[in-house]
């Protein structure tokens, strides 16, 4: 394998490994092969460096990591920036200062997060050390050719100059808050003209440079907001120019009072992710029923739902279209718009109460191109040996996928071995021979009713004989977005 990759040029080597970017330990383990791949696994795993996992269970592995990057950090400091550390009695490390490191590790950085930046040394030396901060930035203004993302929440007081950041002209993604220094959003609308993904947390108010900001893009395609508590009035005036280009919204907010009219300005809309906190329904949704939005693929309101009448309506205007929706609300006139409007649907979460088993077979009889459904079962919702059944027998040809979440706990088997047995065979003989994927989500260890001894020895037969793949997950373990699919 190895004389085989050292054939090929460096630039089909390094697309190669880049799809093992979120693939650390196979980088680690090609870092040991030779010069060659540890110079592109390198480059590859300093792109993103900021880019691991950092939790309570983890922690003392996040500190080993934490740790381990700032000491090399230091060490890429030129001399000048060491002699400040040193005159500031900023002794961490020192011996690190002394090292020449084996790569410019700083010049391969392509995402910048001040934040994760910040938080590093604020874990390492018990506070914020701005000058070690100040050194650190100035080192990547200098170094970074090209700046992919940006993030930066924090009130670190930034001292350095984006018109004097030649690589932040390249800038594709900002992640900041409104409440930052004017001056900053005014310096990236001078010189960054393609930011195509923008996510801001607005806190208190919306300066006048940032509307600046996102006025001036010349193809801005994703927006996030995320206003607690605060109006997006002031802000879109400066969407108009955008209106065209946005094709992915995500709004998040704990105020019922979020108004949502302007997104009918965004007509091109492909992704719509709204996630509000507060009791009720969405009130200002009505203004959003009989808007068209011919390109929508993607619907998701995974908390709190519009008045099921205004979400039918939307449905049937622009059912069409979509691929995925997900809604955290329950009304059988949801089920019956999904089966009647929304024919080319392939990716599904929609809340099933325990008497609605006729509502989910509709919508397997009617979405003939459904792939994947994820379905909350369990107390006061339908159980795992009614879902299978409907599965199995009604699913069409494309269907591959059923994830099930169940939080009620403890919950009685209601799965025999028998009856999983037959279900097994019975998805055998379809037609379409697709592998079955069987995910359990558990918020509870031992909360559903598909996991016991004997039934596992029926899993495992069957994913001996190539008709399921079975996968078990902890709630905990779930990405942020396929949490949020789960609440309602």
């Amino acid at each position: 394998m190895t004389f085989q990759l050292s054939t090929l040029p460096t630039e089909c080597l390094h697309e190669i490994l880049k799809h093992f970017e979120n693939n650390i330990s196979t980088l680690h383990s090609c870092l040991l092969v030779n010069r060659l791949l540890c110079r592109i696994s390198v480059r590859i795993l300093w792109r993103n460096v900021w880019n691991y996992k950092d939790n309570i269970i983890i922690r003392e592995h996040s500190l080993k990591v934490s740790t381990s990057i700032l000491i090399t950090l230091i060490s890429c400091l030129p001399n000048d920036s060491k002699e400040i550390l040193y005159k500031n009695e900023i002794s961490i490390l020192t011996p690190t200062l002394r090292i020449s490191p084996l790569f410019n590790y700083a010049e391969f950085c392509k995402v910048l997060s001040i934040d994760s930046l910040s938080g590093m040394v604020q874990k390492i030396l018990k506070n914020e050390c701005s000058v070690l901060m100040d050194e650190f930035i100035k080192m990547f203004v200098n170094q970074i050719s090209s700046l992919e993302k940006l993030t930066y929440y924090c009130r670190y007081n930034t001292k350095f100059s984006f018109t004097y950041f030649p690589g932040a002209r390249d800038l594709s993604k900002l992640c900041c808050r409104s409440n930052l220094p004017s001056n900053f959003f005014w310096q990236l609308s001078k010189i960054c003209h393609n930011i195509q993904s923008i996510s801001i947390d607005v806190r208190t108010k919306i300066p006048d440079e940032l509307n600046e900001l996102i006025s001036s893009q010349n193809n801005l395609k994703n927006l996030t907001l995320i206003a607690f508590g605060v109006s997006l009035e002031k802000i879109i005036p400066s969407l108009t120019k955008n209106s065209n280009t946005i094709t992915k919204l995500c709004l998040y907010s704990e105020n019922n009072a979020l108004q949502l009219s302007f997104i009918s300005l965004l007509t091109n809309l492909q992704e719509i992710f709204i996630s509000i906190f507060d009791d009720g329904y969405i009130k200002d949704f009505k203004k959003l029923q009989y808007v068209k939005f011919s390109k929508l693929k993607k619907l998701k309101i995974p908390y709190h739902c519009p008045n099921p009448k205004y979400l039918n309506k939307f449905l049937e205007i622009n059912g069409k279209n979509l691929e995925k929706f997900y809604s955290g609300g329950n009304d059988k006139n949801f089920g019956l718009s999904i089966a009647n409007f929304c024919p080319n649907i392939k990716n599904l979460f929609v809340l099933f109460y325990d008497d609605e088993i006729n509502v989910l077979r509709n919508i397997l009889i009617s979405c003939q191109y459904l792939e994947s459904i994820k379905i909350h079962c369990g107390k006061r919702f339908l159980l795992e040996r009614e879902i299978l059944g409907i599965i199995v027998n009604y699913s069409q040809n494309n269907f591959y996928e059923l994830k099930l979440y169940n939080d009620s706990y403890p919950n009685p088997i209601s799965v025999t071995p028998q009856y999983l047995e037959s279900i097994f065979i019975n998805w055998k003989n379809r037609e379409s021979k697709k592998l079955l994927n069987l995910v359990i989500i558990e918020n509870y260890e031992g909360c559903n009713g598909l996991i016991n001894e004997a039934n596992m020895m029926i899993i495992k037969k069957y994913e001996n004989l190539g008709i399921i793949k079975f996968v078990v997950r902890n709630y905990e373990e779930e990405s942020i977005e396929e949490k949020e699919e789960y609440f309602f």
